[in-house]
């Protein structure tokens, strides 16, 4: 069954990893990653991709969290009767449990991905205007209390980068390795459902 995965574009890189891992017959629509600043845009972004791609695939997942819009996605979804998988967001599709316990132990946690320490100076300090006004950093930044990096795939490069976010931040780094994590499971249990 030829299935399509609409995903945020902050997934595409390990979704299609998991996708060649399984064997799957699927390919991925991304959606942009900085609709994230833009939570509104997500679910008009994945209605228009659904649209386009009815006709093609026997079978759509929408690979994204509530992501901030407040129910809008999971009325789309309902509307026109879409999977989706589990999950409010990233963090905790990687974390799981994890995710909560950090949160529970700090909830002045700044959270990174791979994609997000990939993406910083895009995503962040471009996405929140930190480069045309960096004085806004304090107010963004000053409720949190630390930096955990929830690493998908281990690497010294990105490593080095999210010590360097975590610097530039001014708080302190932990690194907790995840891989897929739930996301991977959650996807094995969607595809074999059918």
């Amino acid at each position: 069954m030829k299935t399509a995965f609409i995903i945020c574009g902050a997934l595409a890189r390990e979704v299609m990893d998991i996708i060649k891992r399984h064997g799957w017959d699927a390919e991925v629509a991304g959606i942009p990653a900085i609709d994230h600043q833009y939570p509104e845009r997500i679910a008009p972004h994945v209605e228009k991709r659904f649209l386009e791609l009815r006709q093609q695939y026997q079978r759509i997942i929408v690979v994204y969290g509530d992501c901030g819009t407040r129910g809008a996605l999971d009325t789309l979804l309902a509307k026109f009767n879409l999977e989706r998988v589990e999950g409010p967001h990233c963090y905790e599709m990687y974390g799981g449990q994890m995710f909560h316990d950090l949160m529970e132990e700090e909830p002045g946690t700044f959270f990174l991905t791979d994609f997000l320490v990939r993406g910083f100076r895009g995503t962040v300090i471009r996405g929140l205007g930190l480069d045309r006004y960096p004085q806004l950093k304090e107010d963004y930044f000053r409720h949190y209390q630390r930096v955990v990096y929830l690493e998908q795939n281990p690497a010294l490069e990105l490593a080095a980068k999210a010590s360097h976010i975590a610097a530039y931040l001014n708080l302190p780094l932990e690194i907790r390795p995840t891989g897929y994590g739930q996301l991977e499971e959650r996807l094995v249990r969607l595809m074999n459902s059918h």
